[in-house]
């Protein structure tokens, strides 16, 4: 079957183009998209080969919404026309024969994929919003950093860099208790930490940040979320902990080894953390019904809805480093 697919080359050339989908397995469904979430953090690492998926051309994309078309004679768990969310897409081939590799390829107009699992598709509530869904993991990685280190009632916590998965962070922790003391160099992810629910906003382009944390929390805070994913950023991040603090490696450093100061960490006697991928399930559905339920707005974090006929400039310019855009969903319909 064809389908649209948003393609990317080595060079970071963005088209939307015609893509073959394999014929449906016994234990698949396919679905019509509806929307698509950007993560402007692993998929520009992937367009970038910080990290890497598979060969490209590679059709990115983790997180979308969409209608089932049709479901694989062994499917029992859904039927034609529920709505689902899903995680990733089956390998394709471009219209000359060309495997493009899914990584992991939901910026498609259709998508085959299980359902159930670690990442094949669940079905939505009738209520959850189809849009706001379609970002369900960026805030499900800030929940299960958050489920893994156990911030307490009253803890004070750092979030430093506020995108996407630091503004999941800010939610999970501010719905625990914590006081949440968020920092960025953009006043613009600041104020939507606020929303989130960040107690105190620290520029840290503007002012010192651990002089500045010094006099809210004397000798740091509790827990750390490193949620840059620079590594040059690493070492400051740290100096924000308290002896026997926690420290969270929330962001992705990428396949190069990364260098920072051994004795501060050892010093102050840090326990650390290392969360990888949503959580699965568990966290996926905790996010979706907080979204369907307005406790978390995640609609105030899309700063652009575009068509899908849109969605290579969209690229193009968040390659370029546009730092207007944060949160993108792409609209299939």
């Amino acid at each position: 079957m064809q389908a649209t697919a948003l393609v990317c080359d080595q060079d970071q050339t963005f088209e939307l183009k015609t893509v073959i989908l394999p014929k449906l397995g016994p234990d698949q469904i396919m679905l019509k998209t509806s929307y698509s979430g950007v993560s402007i953090g692993t998929e520009f690492a992937l367009i970038r080969n910080k990290i890497s998926w598979g060969p490209f051309p590679i059709v990115t994309g983790y997180m979308a919404t969409g209608i089932v078309e049709q479901i694989g004679e062994q499917v029992s768990d859904v039927k034609v026309g529920d709505k689902v969310f899903v995680r990733g897409n089956v390998p394709l081939k471009l219209e000359d024969g060309t495997d493009v590799s899914p990584v992991t390829g939901t910026h498609c107009s259709h998508i085959i994929t299980t359902v159930g699992g670690t990442h094949g598709a669940g079905i939505l509530p009738d209520d959850a919003p189809m849009e706001q869904a379609s970002m369900f993991v960026m805030p499900a990685v800030g929940y299960y950093g958050v489920d893994m280190s156990e911030p307490k009632l009253e803890d004070t916590v750092v979030v430093y860099g506020c995108g996407l998965i630091g503004q999941g962070v800010i939610a999970a922790c501010s719905m625990r208790g914590c006081k949440v003391i968020a920092i960025d160099v953009q006043d613009r992810q600041l104020q939507m930490a606020k929303i989130m629910g960040a107690d105190v906003l620290i520029n840290a382009a503007k002012t010192d940040a651990l002089t500045q944390l010094n006099t809210i929390s004397q000798g740091g805070a509790d827990v750390v979320f490193e949620c840059t994913g620079i590594p040059t950023l690493v070492d400051t991040a740290l100096s924000l902990c308290k002896r026997d603090g926690k420290f969270v490696w929330q962001g992705n450093y990428g396949q190069a080894p990364i260098n920072f100061k051994f004795l501060v960490p050892h010093g102050k006697r840090l326990k650390t953390f290392f969360p990888c991928d949503d959580g699965y399930l568990p966290f996926r559905h905790a996010v979706i019904k907080h979204m369907s339920q307005g406790i978390l707005p995640w609609d105030k974090l899309i700063t652009h809805r575009i068509k899908a006929d849109q969605s290579p400039g969209m690229y193009d310019r968040i390659n370029r480093g546009d730092k207007d855009i944060i949160g993108v969903t792409i609209d299939w319909s």
